[in-house]
């Protein structure tokens, strides 16, 4: 699938950002329609679909096409360019994959085989480097910290910016900027980043401890109220986990706590214990972050990544539960309508675009449990996607996943993300699970080995200002254990083998979603 989805883009798109996979063609940003965000917060004009893709090449062993779309990359792509682009999607789709692919060329036990390049000189590291300083301009001149969504490539924030952000894309931006910043050794990055999050942080109700979903730059005032796990407040959680499991700052890990316990507070519903005792299956809604009151009966495909992250926190049989709704929505559909409307039992917004959450889920809850349960649940999402999806020249995204029409196009993230966690998910002799090196996702399924090199930035280099005594740093070795699954509260043996959901409940969750 993933070569299928290759191919077709360097045949038919490249270098342009992406490929429309039913007329074999490019596609790059709106000129025309500098409103049309759907397209240009994306596409910068800088081969999104094949910078996305590198690492993928290098999981999957693909050493001569690592090593020639690095070259491509490093001869043919540049910022300099007059883009209005999201900076949260540069960050992640863009920053992060050159990143990664960086950290691969240059790994010295280089476990994918050779994915050395000839007469490299951290080349993408630069690159990256170039990207972010554009990013910059976005951080500035704004009240609270927060940045501004979106920044022009060439000439910085536009003049009409909005003065809205979502809190995923400003508060998403720690993995990648400091990651920058540790190898660069320059704080910058890092800095700004923390700061956003640290001031989105500060806005949470004090009440219920929630943060909302959309905020004003300058006044620090919530535009949307919502509290809920999904698009605009999904990756925020993801990475405070993340940067501590990265980075080793014990300040991250206290934020998601603290968060985690408000989302288990006031968004979940349901009865208490995933797999025994009575009442609905645990179910996460959309609350007003200042009361806790329900907002909507939806949730949206993105929430599909949380019993992920759950695996990550050691709280897999929560995180089995919630993955059990969301497959079973799957089985209905053969895909996850973007939104849907538990209530109602339908979609309320029907589209697919070929997103990863809950083949990435079904990954992380295998590496867990290693329940076949999970290799079927692959099975199933794999051959929906080569029935409904498959175009002439790639991949489509599903117009509507009740009557299966399709849309032309293919997001880069169904080679960064979707295809790998697949692949990952069957092939459990990757060296990802046997070379010995612990290995995190970024929210694009960029993969970066946790590092030495990471953690031994000392703090007052990010944030000079604060005193020796005030830094809480583990050191390595105290936090070498925090993503083994040994530290995970594992699955018993003796239901390793059985389905992971007592069949009463999962005959309760397919009568929510109306399988039966």
């Amino acid at each position: 699938m993933f070569n299928f989805g290759y191919d077709g883009y360097m045949r038919h798109a490249f270098p342009h950002d992406e490929l429309d996979p039913i007329h074999c063609c490019g596609r790059g940003p709106d000129r025309r329609n500098p409103s049309n965000l759907n397209i240009n917060d994306v596409l910068g004009n800088y081969s999104l679909t094949l910078i996305d893709a590198l690492d993928t090449l290098a999981v999957m062993g693909n050493s001569s096409e690592f090593q020639k779309a690095v070259k491509l990359v490093i001869d043919t792509v540049s910022f300099d360019k007059d883009s209005t682009v999201q900076v949260f999607e540069a960050t992640i789709r863009i920053l992060g994959s050159l990143l990664s692919a960086h950290i691969i060329i240059t790994d010295t036990k280089q476990p994918f085989g050779d994915m050395t390049i000839k007469d490299y000189d951290d080349e993408l590291l630069h690159m990256a480097h170039d990207l972010a300083v554009r990013l910059l301009p976005a951080f500035e001149n704004t009240k609270t910290g927060i940045p501004y969504p979106r920044v022009n490539l060439k000439n910085g924030v536009p003049p009409d910016s909005n003065n809205e952000t979502c809190t995923a894309g400003a508060g998403s931006l720690l993995v990648e900027f400091g990651m920058l910043s540790r190898l660069l050794g320059d704080s910058t990055f890092e800095w700004v980043a923390r700061r956003a999050v640290k001031a989105l942080w500060n806005l949470r109700s004090n009440d219920t401890g929630l943060l909302g979903n959309v905020v004003n730059i300058q006044t620090g005032h919530w535009v949307g109220k919502q509290s809920g796990l999904g698009a605009g407040s999904d990756s925020f959680y993801e990475y405070l986990l993340k940067s501590y499991i990265l980075f080793g700052e014990k300040e991250d890990l206290e934020m998601f706590n603290d968060a985690y316990r408000s989302i288990q507070n006031h968004l979940r519903r349901g009865r208490e214990a995933c797999n025994e005792g009575e009442g609905d299956p645990p179910l996460y809604v959309n609350v007003n972050m200042f009361n806790g009151q329900l907002m909507n009966t939806w949730i949206d495909s993105l929430q599909a990544f949380f019993p992920g992250l759950q695996v990550l926190k050691g709280d897999v049989e929560d995180a089995i539960c919630l993955h059990a709704f969301y497959y079973a929505i799957w089985k209905r559909y053969g895909a996850l309508p973007e939104r849907y409307n538990w209530q109602l039992q339908a979609p309320d917004v029907p589209f697919y675009p070929l997103r990863p959450e809950l083949v990435e889920s079904t990954y992380l809850l295998y590496q867990a449990t290693k329940n076949p349960f999970y290799l079927h649940v692959g099975m199933d999402i794999l051959q929906s996607l080569e029935k409904y999806t498959k175009a002439k020249c790639g991949y489509a995204t599903l117009h509507h996943v009740v009557e299966k029409s399709k849309e032309d196009r293919m997001e880069s993230f169904f080679l960064s993300e979707t295809c790998k966690y697949l692949y990952l998910l069957f092939d459990e002799e990757n060296p990802v699970h046997k070379s010995g090196n612990k290995y995190l996702f970024t929210t694009e399924g960029h993969i970066v080995s946790v590092d030495k090199r990471f953690r031994d930035s000392a703090r007052q280099d990010i944030f000079p200002e604060e005193e020796e005594k005030n830094v809480q740093k583990l050191k390595p070795n105290e936090v070498k254990a925090v993503n083994f699954s040994s530290n995970c509260n594992r699955v018993p043996d003796e239901r390793r083998y059985l389905l992971p959901l007592k069949s009463i409940y999962m005959r309760q969750i397919d009568q929510m979603v109306g399988l039966i």
